[in-house]
């Protein structure tokens, strides 16, 4: 007689757990910076200094028009096909630079304040951006067009089909999305770290073994603003010289509150109101000779 079979172990008994990856070199980091950049807001930022020069030299600036939310198809439902794939594709670098954080055993949401802790806060924070930025924003706008050196901006093209406010919100929550979680938190930890690791070679000391749960906060404050605020101004030139200088401007005003929170969500919402305002109230503005004008 043969006894009882030896239990076979289960396969998620013997699986290896998850491991966070161990913390990133300075090449690692420029490399993922280069990557998340190609594949997003550096793009955009090249095609942006291109196209201002082609509009420049083919006639001058100011009278010029951008759209900003054109439509995509004169046939509604593939437009809004388009427009729903042309949001959600937007967005996958965004699920890039989350996902790194990830795999270095770094909760991104609790690292980078992309969560509901502090709903309170965000939201005076996110309302005191929003009427600040927009304010100077209209200030930037019209100064450029008196300048000639701002293209009018037509925010709305989708006339009145009956998907119009939805498309224009989540195009709003795409951009707030995609700019301050990439270059509104994300690379102020990446250049931060890249900082610290500078730091401790200088020194002789040792890198760094962890990146730490929170926020890597940069050693040299005013470079990363700075830097910031250049690439934040190159993406938007595509809409003339004002609106490139505006959002420098407030990429300056958007890094030094996240570096006073420690909280992209403040930086999310205001974002969002601003685009939304942008976009859904457009044709009021327009009336009003704000904008296209």
């Amino acid at each position: 007689m043969t006894g009882p079979a030896a239990p076979v172990p289960s396969v998620a008994a013997t699986r290896p757990g998850p491991q966070a990856l161990p913390a990133p070199s300075a090449r690692v980091v420029r490399w993922e910076i280069a990557i998340v950049l190609g594949l997003s807001l550096g793009r955009s930022a090249v095609y942006a200094i291109v196209q201002l020069i082609d509009k420049a030299t083919r006639a001058p600036l100011g009278e010029q028009t951008t759209v900003l939310n054109p439509t995509l198809s004169p046939r509604w439902g593939f437009d809004l096909t388009y427009q729903l794939l042309d949001i959600g594709f937007a967005l996958v670098p965004v699920l890039l630079v989350l996902h790194l954080t990830w795999l270095r055993g770094r909760n991104p949401f609790r690292a980078f304040g992309l969560d509901l802790r502090r709903p309170g806060r965000d939201l005076a924070w996110g309302f005191a951006l929003f009427l600040g930025i927009g304010l100077g924003t209209l200030g930037v706008y019209a100064a450029g067009r008196a300048a000639g050196i701002t293209t009018a901006i037509v925010a709305n093209a989708l006339d009145d089909t009956w998907y119009q406010i939805p498309v224009l919100l989540l195009s709003a929550a795409r951009h707030a999305l995609v700019e301050e979680v990439i270059v509104g938190v994300w690379l102020v930890d990446r250049l931060g770290w890249l900082q610290r690791l500078r730091a401790a070679g200088a020194s002789g000391v040792p890198a760094p073994a962890v990146e730490g749960p929170g926020l890597i906060l940069p050693v040299r404050v005013w470079m990363v603003v700075l830097a910031l605020a250049v690439l934040r101004g190159a993406y938007h030139l595509y809409q003339g010289v004002g609106p490139g200088i505006g959002n420098a401007l407030m990429g300056v005003v958007f890094t030094l509150v996240l570096l006073r929170t420690r909280r992209v969500m403040p930086l999310v919402l205001a974002h969002f109101l601003l685009d939304a305002a942008g976009f859904v109230a457009y044709p009021l503005l327009h009336q009003a000779g704000l904008f296209g004008g």
